[in-house]
C-alpha cells in the first residue's frame, strides 16, 4: 500500500515536471519565433512589421497593434536586444522605445541625451548608442552610454569623427565611419579611452565579427568595392577586392562561416577564410530589387528590403538556392531585419 502511494506521488511529480518543461518550451509571446522588419518611415512615424518564420502570421504595424495611438517616432533606424527587451531607435525623434520583444508592449522610452541616434549594442548592463549629432559636422558624433537599470544616458563618449555602425567584442567597441575619415574607431571599455584607430579606407559601412575577425564592407563608386578584414588580436588588416566590373557592393552579413554580400540585386558568397572575392553570384533576386535598402541572411534564407518612400515597401525572402519564398508588403522605407528566435 505504501509502495502504491509512493508510486503515485512519483508519477505526479514526473507529469508536473514534464508539463512545466513543455510550458517553458512554448512561445514566449505573440512575436516569438519570427522576425521584425524595420520601416524607417517618412515625415511621420516609422513602423515595425512582423512575420512568423513560417510566414503564416504577418502584422504590418506591430507597434500600433500593441500600443494603440502611442507614436513610435520618425526615421526608425535599428533594433537591438537585451534579454526579453527590444530597443527601437527612432533617430528622427531622438528617442529609444523599449518594448518586450515577445509581446511588443511598451515598457518605457529614453528621450533625453540623444541627438540623431543610429545603432546600439549592449555590454554589462549598459547600452552604447552611436549618435550622429548635428549631421553638419563630421567631428561632433558621440556614443551615448545608457545605464539599463535606470534607462538614463549617464555619459557621452566624444569620437571626433563620424559614428555609424557599432559592434562590441572583447570589451572594446568598434565603430565605422562612412563619410568622415578612412578610420575604424576603437573604444576600450575597460580603460575608458579611445585607442589608435585603424586605417581601413573611406566609406566603410556594414560590420560583422566572426571568430576574432571584423569583416567590414567598403562600397565605392570611384574604384573597386572591398571587404576589409581586421584581425582583432593584432589589428592587422587584409582586403578582398570586389571586381569593379561587378558593380558597387551594398550590404554584408555572415552566417555559418560564410560571408554574404550584395552587388545590386545579386548575392555573392565566400568563406570567412577566403582571400579573394566570388566570381559569380550565388543568385540574383527576381523580381529585381528596385532600391536595396536592407539585407540579412538567417537560417539559410536571404532577406531583401526594397525600400520605397512614396508608398509601401516590399520585403522579399529567398532560400539560398535563389527561390523566392515570400513577398511581404511592409511600410515606408523598409531598411532592416531583426530575428526573434
Amino acid at each position: 500500500m505504501k509502495f502504491s502511494k509512493l508510486l503515485l506521488i512519483a508519477l505526479s511529480i514526473s507529469l508536473f515536471a514534464s508539463c512545466s518543461s513543455d510550458d517553458n518550451d512554448g512561445p514566449k509571446g505573440a512575436y516569438d519565433n519570427g522576425f521584425f522588419i524595420v520601416n524607417e518611415g517618412g515625415s511621420t512615424s516609422g513602423t515595425v512589421s512582423f512575420s512568423s518564420n513560417d510566414f503564416s502570421i504577418f502584422t504590418k504595424d506591430v507597434y500600433e497593434t500593441e500600443n494603440g495611438s502611442d507614436v513610435l517616432g520618425k526615421f526608425i533606424q535599428n533594433i537591438f536586444f537585451d534579454g526579453d527587451k527590444a530597443y527601437i531607435i527612432a533617430g528622427g525623434s531622438n528617442v529609444i522605445n523599449i518594448v518586450n520583444r515577445y509581446t511588443f508592449k511598451l515598457i518605457t522610452k529614453i528621450d533625453s541625451g540623444l541627438v540623431n541616434p543610429r545603432y546600439g549594442v549592449i555590454k554589462d548592463g549598459k547600452a552604447y548608442v552611436t549618435n550622429a549629432n548635428s549631421y553638419d559636422s563630421v567631428t561632433d558624433d558621440y556614443i551615448a552610454v545608457i545605464n539599463l537599470a535606470t534607462n538614463v544616458v549617464e555619459s557621452k563618449i566624444s569620437l571626433n569623427t563620424t559614428a555609424n555602425r557599432i559592434v562590441e567584442e572583447g570589451g572594446k567597441l568598434y565603430i565605422t565611419d562612412p563619410i568622415g575619415t578612412d578610420k575604424l574607431s576603437i573604444y576600450n571599455l575597460n580603460t575608458k579611452t579611445l585607442e589608435t584607430p585603424i586605417t581601413i579606407g573611406s566609406g566603410s559601412d556594414s560590420i560583422e565579427e566572426e571568430n576574432g575577425t571584423l569583416f567590414i564592407l567598403r562600397p565605392s563608386f570611384t574604384e573597386s568595392s572591398e571587404i576589409i578584414k581586421v584581425k582583432i588580436s593584432d589589428k592587422s588588416v587584409s582586403k578582398i577586392t570586389i571586381p569593379e566590373s561587378q558593380g558597387v557592393a551594398g550590404f554584408l552579413d555572415i552566417e555559418n562561416n560564410q560571408v554574404y554580400y550584395t552587388v545590386g540585386s545579386s548575392v555573392y558568397s565566400i568563406t570567412t577564410s577566403a582571400t579573394t572575392a566570388a566570381i559569380t553570384p550565388l543568385f540574383t533576386a527576381n523580381p529585381e530589387i528596385g532600391y536595396l535598402y536592407g539585407f540579412a541572411v538567417k537560417n539559410n534564407r536571404a532577406f531583401f528590403a526594397d525600400g520605397k518612400f512614396t508608398q509601401d515597401s516590399k520585403a522579399y525572402i529567398y532560400n539560398l538556392s535563389g527561390t523566392l519564398q515570400k513577398e511581404l508588403t511592409t511600410g515606408i522605407g523598409t531598411n532592416g531585419f531583426y530575428f526573434n528566435d
